[in-house]
C-alpha cells in the first residue's frame, strides 16, 4: 500500500489524498481535475421573501473563498458550480439565503488546540508551505477562509436551535440548513488533513453539547473518503452516533474506516463504518444504507449532521465509486424523515468533498431538493 503509516488504532493510514493509486498529476494543466470550470463571479441573491422557506442555504463569496490555488482539486469554483444548478432548478426561490460570520478564536478552540490554531495563523500570514503533509497548501488568508466555514456552520446551528422558539416564527428560523462549502471531516484537533483546515463538524458537535445541552447527536457521512477527523475524535463517545459509508481504505485515502471500527469502551456499537470496494454503485449503497438507518433508528438521535460528499459519484477524479445522485437524494430523504421523527426536524447538511463539478452540482442539489420537501 502506497503512502501508509499506522494511526493510533493500529490500522494502516494513507498519508496523502493526492498521491495515491498511481495518479499522474499535471500541476500545470490540472487535467486530472476533470470538470473544473472557469466560472465568472455571480450574485447569490433571490427575489423571494426569506420567510417563505424553512431551509437555510449558506452560500456567499466569503464561503466560496475556501479553496486552494494552482489547479488544486478543491478550488474556489466549487460553490459556483453548485449554485448555477441551484438557480437552473429554481431551488434558489424555495430557500432562505443566509450568510455566516467568521468564527472566533474561542469558538475554534472548542475543538482545536491553541498550538494548532497558532500554526495555521502563522502559515496564513505568510501563505507559504503546506498546513499538512502535502495535500493542503497554505495561502494568504487561509485562516480567515477556514474560519468562515465554521462561522457559517455555527450561524446555521443557531438558527436551527431557535426554530419555532419565538412566537413571531421569523425569517431567522430554519428547520434545516445546507452548506455546500463545509463538512471538513478530515481535520483533527491538532492538525489539518485532506484539504480540511478546521473541522466545522467537530465544532458544531462541541457547541451542541456546551451551549445547547444536546447530548445524543448523529453524524452520517457518505463522502467517498472516511470521515476520520470526526470518527477518531469521538470513538470513545457513546452519545455520538456515527455512520459512514465510504470507499474501502485499502484503496483510498485516508486508509481508515474498517468494518471492525465500531467505537471503543462504552461507545462500542455506536459507530458504523461500511467500506465499499472500488466500482460499487447505487445497489451496494442502498444495501449499506439499510444498516446505517437501522443504527439511527436504534439510538434515536436528538440532532442530525449529514456530510454528503459528491466524490462518491461516478467520474470523480480522486476516487473509484460509481454512485448516481440518486444515492444522495435517498439519504437526504430518509434523514429528513428520521430527523422529523426523532429530532424535531433538526438536521444540518454539508457538501464535503467532490472534484467533478457536474457531480457536485447534481448531488448537492439532490440533497437540497429533498431538504426542501416537507415530510408527510
Amino acid at each position: 500500500m502506497k503512502n501508509r503509516s499506522e494511526n493510533s488504532t493500529g490500522r494502516g493510514q494513507i498519508l496523502s489524498i493526492l498521491q495515491v493509486n498511481s495518479y499522474s498529476i499535471d500541476q500545470k494543466s490540472g487535467e486530472i481535475w476533470t470538470g473544473q470550470a472557469d466560472l465568472q463571479p455571480i450574485s447569490f441573491k433571490s427575489d423571494r421573501l426569506l420567510d417563505m422557506s424553512k431551509v437555510c442555504l449558506y452560500v456567499s463569496d466569503v464561503l466560496g473563498a475556501y479553496g486552494f490555488p494552482g489547479g488544486h482539486p478543491f478550488g474556489t469554483d466549487r460553490q459556483q458550480a453548485f449554485w448555477r444548478e441551484t438557480v437552473r432548478q429554481g431551488l434558489d426561490r424555495k430557500v432562505s439565503l443566509c450568510e455566516g460570520g467568521i468564527a472566533t478564536r474561542t469558538e475554534l478552540e472548542r475543538f482545536h488546540t491553541p498550538r494548532y490554531l497558532d500554526r495555521v495563523r502563522m502559515l496564513s500570514d505568510t501563505g507559504l508551505g503546506f498546513i499538512d503533509g502535502g495535500d493542503t497548501p497554505a495561502f494568504v488568508g487561509v485562516y480567515e477562509a477556514a474560519a468562515a466555514v465554521v462561522g457559517a456552520a455555527l450561524a446555521g446551528l443557531a438558527r436551527v436551535m431557535t426554530n419555532g422558539a419565538n412566537e413571531a416564527n421569523d425569517a431567522h428560523d430554519c428547520a434545516r440548513t445546507f452548506q455546500p462549502i463545509g463538512g471538513l471531516h478530515h481535520a483533527r484537533r491538532d492538525a489539518a488533513a485532506g484539504f480540511c483546515v478546521f473541522n466545522d463538524i467537530g465544532i458544531v458537535i462541541e457547541t451542541l453539547r456546551a451551549q445547547h445541552r444536546v447530548k445524543r447527536i448523529a453524524y452520517i457521512d457518505i463522502d467517498v473518503h472516511h470521515g476520520d477527523g470526526v470518527f477518531y475524535s469521538y470513538q470513545d463517545d457513546p452519545d455520538l452516533i456515527f455512520a459512514d459509508i465510504h470507499e474501502d481504505g485499502h484503496y483510498l485515502y485516508p486508509g481508515t474506516g474498517g468494518a471492525d471500527e465500531t467505537g471503543r469502551g462504552k461507545a462500542k456499537g455506536t459507530k458504523l463504518n461500511i467500506p465499499l470496494r472500488p466500482g460499487a454503485g447505487d445497489k451496494e449503497f442502498f444495501a449499506a444504507w439499510e444498516k446505517a438507518e437501522a443504527l439511527l433508528t436504534k439510538y434515536k438521535p436528538e440532532f442530525f449532521l449529514f456530510q454528503c460528499g459528491a466524490d462518491s459519484l461516478a467520474g470523480d477524479p480522486l476516487a473509484h465509486l460509481n454512485y448516481s445522485e440518486a444515492t444522495h437524494a435517498h439519504a437526504a430523504r430518509r434523514l429528513r424523515i428520521l430527523a422529523d421523527r426523532y429530532a424535531g426536524g433538526r438536521i444540518m447538511g454539508f457538501g464535503g468533498g467532490g472534484y467533478n463539478r457536474k457531480n457536485i452540482a447534481e448531488a448537492w442539489n439532490a440533497v437540497l431538493a429533498e431538504f426542501i420537501t416537507t415530510s408527510a
